[in-house]
């Protein structure tokens, strides 16, 4: 398996993880599909979401798979009045990563990072490592540590 700017990162730090490989569906890449696939909690499976604050730029959010960010909690948490999700021909270049390939670790450069507060409530989650097909797998303290994330409610109850 071959690391990622994710995984280099982690081993950087010294942080322990579990790079975990799945199935690839090109017509479905969400995060119930990653679940499905790798057999675990869609719960437990993180999806990276890049936007724009109108007043501060680019952040990113990562939230449960099946859940939906709220644009209003993400823009008053994040400073702004308003935010909107980056375009997705935006994403390679202000990350480095594709869409279903977006990690919160490793960026081309250091956004603001809000993880929702729910990814306390389990003793390791999944996150995508970078790549189609790979995740890893991370103690969520880890992840906030290593990427300086805020823990922060970003969806709807």
């Amino acid at each position: 398996m071959k690391k990622t700017n994710a995984a280099r990162l982690l081993d950087s730090k010294k942080i322990a993880y579990e790079l975990v490989e799945y199935h690839v569906d090109e017509a479905d890449l969400s995060a119930t599909h990653v679940a499905e696939s790798l057999g675990q909690n869609v719960e437990q499976v993180f999806k990276t979401l890049v936007l724009r604050g109108k007043n501060t730029g680019v952040f990113v959010a990562v939230v449960p798979g099946v859940a939906e960010l709220n644009l209003k909690k993400a823009a008053k948490i994040s400073g702004n009045k308003s935010v909107e999700m980056v375009l997705m021909k935006e994403l390679l270049g202000l990350t480095g990563y594709i869409r279903g390939a977006c990690s919160p670790m490793g960026m081309k450069k250091p956004y603001p990072i809000f993880i929702h507060e729910t990814c306390l409530n389990f003793e390791y989650i999944f996150v995508s490592a970078g790549k189609r097909g790979m995740q890893i797998k991370i103690n969520p303290k880890d992840l906030i540590a290593c990427t300086g994330a805020q823990v922060v409610d970003l969806i709807d109850s």
